[in-house]
């Protein structure tokens, strides 16, 4: 399905994705190019480093201008800067330049959060003698809101969910940002009994005072979604509603799969570091061994009850294979799903909007 990309191929890549998808899409096509004509390998630290120096200019800019009360110029410099900060870190941050991306992207996505409407609100969520970080926004309004956790796969972290987290408060619900395990600041790692996390953060948003209780959905996307529809299992009576978009269910975790879909065509670099960090294991054979046991139809999940899901995807996902979308559908209860034209999760225009409408209905 794909072999590792060599580093014209990666440039490529990038200039494609530029302004349209994944972490690239705020990036300015000067500023890649200006990345890209001094990349001259595949160094993770030559990548965090050329990246830094991209945003550090926009980092200076934003302090400038909050000084001077240019708060909507501040806010929008803060956010490039830490696009190339997050951009740095990508996919993972698994050497020292790569974890002080990361720590920058984190900080300058909090100060221009604090500018957004409605602001960014840091929480930090008990977890036995851990906490999980996450990020609250919920609308400006009376009574109590329906609250939507949204969180990424292996490489997009809770601060990349702020394009998801617009659009679902344009449509009036409250979403709560967090990393999935293994990930970002998660306290954990993943495994078969990572869904304790989300338990935990349903039990915290219940007795936040604006949020409802009876309307807390969950959203996953990627890898994400995997916890997602777990999730609509494990909390089938305190989740209104799941959306599955591009997670895996079975067949993933199979190791054919995983053999075949390491350097899948859609993936842009270090799928396999990526994949194993999340795990905390060194290497594929040992992802491999954990792997299966990840199955959800091994686990007896499927026929169990669940709350309402929406299963979206791409028809020719080539990084969590169709498969796992039918199986949640001839198992249990009925459920809605969308196939979408194209590769991983589908992402079409007309994609998340359609997400957005079913999540609202579900949770009137």
């Amino acid at each position: 399905m794909g072999q590792v990309k060599n580093l014209d191929e990666i440039k490529a890549m990038i200039r494609e994705r530029t302004g349209k998808r994944n972490i690239f899409r705020r990036a300015k096509q000067r500023d890649v190019e200006s990345v890209l004509e001094r990349l001259t390998s595949k160094d993770p630290e030559l990548w965090a480093a050329e990246w830094s120096r991209v945003a550090t200019p926009y980092e200076a800019a934003a302090a400038k201008d909050e000084q001077a009360g240019r708060i909507e110029n501040a806010r929008e410099s803060y956010l490039m800067a830490y696009t190339y900060y997050a951009i740095g870190r990508y996919p993972v941050p698994h050497t020292s330049g790569k974890v002080d991306c990361f720590r920058k992207s984190l900080q300058l996505y909090e100060k221009a959060g604090q500018y957004f409407s409605p602001p960014l609100e840091r929480v930090s969520i008990p977890y036995g003698d851990k906490t999980i970080p996450a990020y609250l926004r919920v609308p400006h309004k009376s009574g109590k809101q329906p609250g939507v956790i949204n969180f990424g796969g292996i490489d997009s972290f809770k601060a990349e969910c702020c394009e998801y987290d617009e659009a679902l408060l344009e449509a009036g619900l409250g979403t709560c940002a967090v990393d999935m395990p293994g990930v970002g600041e998660c306290p954990i790692k993943g495994s078969t009994t990572a869904d304790s996390l989300y338990s935990a953060v349903i039990d915290y948003l219940a007795q936040r005072s604006e949020i409802d209780a009876e309307r807390i959905a969950i959203l996953g996307r990627s890898f994400g979604g995997y916890w997602a529809a777990k999730m609509a299992y494990v909390a089938a009576k305190r989740l209104r509603a799941a959306i599955v978009w591009g997670g895996g269910i079975h067949y993933m975790f199979q190791a054919d799969w995983l053999r075949e879909s390491t350097h899948a065509d859609s993936y842009l670099m270090d799928h396999d570091i990526a994949r194993c960090s999340a795990f905390g294991v060194k290497s594929l054979d040992e992802l491999g061994e954990i792997f299966p046991s990840l199955s959800l139809k091994a686990q007896g999940w499927l026929d169990k009850p669940s709350c309402p899901m929406l299963i979206v995807n791409g028809k020719d996902d080539r990084q969590t294979p169709i498969a796992d979308l039918y199986i949640l559908l001839e198992y249990g209860e009925p459920k809605s799903a969308r196939v979408f034209p194209g590769g991983h999760m589908g992402q079409t225009p007309d994609t998340l909007p359609t997400i957005v409408r079913w999540l609202k209905n579900e949770l009137q």
